[in-house]
């Protein structure tokens, strides 16, 4: 029976009651149609640099979202407006935010280039507490909560460390420093990206500046005072890179049935599942992989299986994330430094479209929990709102040279900034030079750290024009070190 045929007749089963909007949904959204149909729908719009982190709240209804201007916005993505706004009181790029589970959307979670974790709660009539839970010397990349818990998740940092919260204590606790592997015992391992597995929360995987992801269980892991003992349960890395030095790892994404999604920087995105473990905790193992890193036993190396390989984006200028879309994690997307979202089969990896997201770069792409829509966001101040049918032209209008704003960002390889025209040029700054031209922290900044926020900015009556009431400086043109970032 033809495809089309099979499609009409679910929208006719659907429209007479006799398939549930659910089912008729996913099949929907687990074929190839329904990504060809993707357009944008609605543009939302108000913060002032890139956008760095968006996720959905568990039914769907809002959009939480974070930017390099130091704000959070709760978003009626449906209506294209914003329900909430306010300062986090982070004083550098919000990388990463999210709702907990089970707070009626209430409780929020955030982390940034300053190396703060900062828990907002919300109350009634809109204002926002903020209690900063933890300051690091180093960048804090990304969050992970427990699914079905109100009160616990963790956090990795550039440092190395992975970190444990319980919201119900107001405890902050360091499980582990992630160690280099063997045959660089002097190093550790920045962390950039951090994902729980979803069939097993006791398990999360962790990656950062090398090609491994580690695997590690919470039920093996001993804190005792100030020192703590780990080892990962397993290791993962495609074959032909294990032996390579300079890879990095910047996005993770578990599946519903725990395969694992790994972007590597400069290269391309991996699909491990069990059967590709390196198993580095068998002794016989390690002894073959590590006889001569420079010369390593190739007969070893190419028994292992390969991952299944996705290839076509760039990933390269900024941290992006990687994830699963459709109902059965049917497809693969991400982001691109081109500005395009690909989309791949997951099944055979086929790319089946590259369709234009940001005038420079996609770094996170959203699937909503329960409808067919996602949501994305990067470079750009905007985050746009993906459905099927008539939409904007996919082709968004190239920046004329005098629009292309310089922007910002955090280098995670150093303390230092980088400024990018947007033209391929690129200079290292000192962060002390970027405050000295501007961007010093302001009374209103250094006010809203772990206080009680109760201004007119936190309100559904926003106007969707980036004002914020809680900062008064424009992130337009990059004059910031705040501005538009790297995450």
């Amino acid at each position: 029976m033809p495809p089309e045929r099979t499609r009409m007749e679910e929208l006719w089963e659907r429209e007479v009651g006799s398939l549930p909007p659910k089912r008729f949904a996913n099949s929907v959204m687990a074929s190839k149609e329904y990504v060809q149909s993707l357009n944008i729908q609605k543009r939302l719009r108000k913060h002032r640099g890139c956008v760095n982190t968006i996720s959905f709240s568990a039914d769907g209804s809002l959009l939480l979202s974070g930017s390099d201007d130091r704000t959070l916005v709760l978003w009626d993505w449906q209506k294209a407006a914003p329900t909430l706004s306010f300062h986090t009181g982070h004083r550098n790029n919000v990388y990463h935010a999210l709702f907990m589970p089970v707070s009626d959307d209430r409780s929020i979670v955030s982390c940034a280039a300053d190396g703060e974790v900062i828990h907002s709660q919300i109350e009634e009539g809109g204002r926002v507490i903020t209690d900063k839970l933890v300051e690091l010397e180093f960048a804090v990349h990304r969050l992970a909560v427990e699914p079905a818990s109100p009160h616990t998740f963790y956090c990795c940092c550039q440092d190395s460390s992975v970190w444990h919260f319980d919201l119900r204590e107001g405890n902050a606790m360091e499980l582990f420093k992630c160690r280099a592997a063997a045959y660089y015992p002097g190093e550790n391992t920045a962390l950039y990206a951090i994902a729980l597995d979803p069939r097993k929360p006791c398990c999360f995987a962790v990656a950062g500046s090398d090609q491994y992801v580690r695997i590690y269980d919470t039920r093996k892991i001993f804190v005792d005072g100030n020192s703590s003992s780990s080892r990962p349960i397993e290791h993962f890395c495609p074959p032909h890179l294990i032996a390579r030095v300079e890879e990095e790892i910047t996005g993770l994404a578990y599946s519903q049935t725990s395969e694992l999604l790994a972007s590597y920087s400069h290269d391309d995105i991996y699909l491990f599942s069990r059967e590709h473990g390196l198993h580095f905790n068998n002794i016989e193992v390690d002894k073959r992989l590590l006889k001569d890193v420079t010369e390593l036993s190739f007969s070893f190396v190419d028994k292992l299986p390969i991952p299944k390989t996705f290839k076509g984006h760039e990933n390269v200028e900024t941290m992006k994330g990687v994830n699963f879309l459709g109902p059965n994690c049917d497809f693969v997307t991400s982001g691109s430094d081109c500005g395009s979202i690909f989309i791949w089969r997951k099944k055979d990896a086929e790319l089946i479209r590259a369709m234009r997201g940001d005038k420079r770069i996609v770094n996170c792409v959203e699937q909503h929990p329960c409808g067919i829509v996602l949501a994305s966001s990067g470079i750009d101040k905007d985050i746009k709102i993906w459905e099927p049918g008539e939409g904007e032209n996919l082709t968004i209008t190239q920046a004329h040279e005098d629009d292309e704003d310089i922007w910002i960002s955090s280098d995670y390889d150093s303390d230092d900034f980088i400024i990018s025209d947007g033209f391929g040029y690129v200079i290292d700054l000192d962060p002390a030079h970027l405050y000295e031209n501007g961007d010093h922290e302001s009374e209103e900044d250094e006010d809203t750290s772990s206080e009680e926020h109760d201004d007119g900015d936190n309100s559904a009556k926003e106007d969707d024009d980036g004002d914020n009431g809680a900062e008064e400086e424009d992130f337009d043109g990059g004059n910031s070190a705040g501005d538009e970032g790297d995450d």
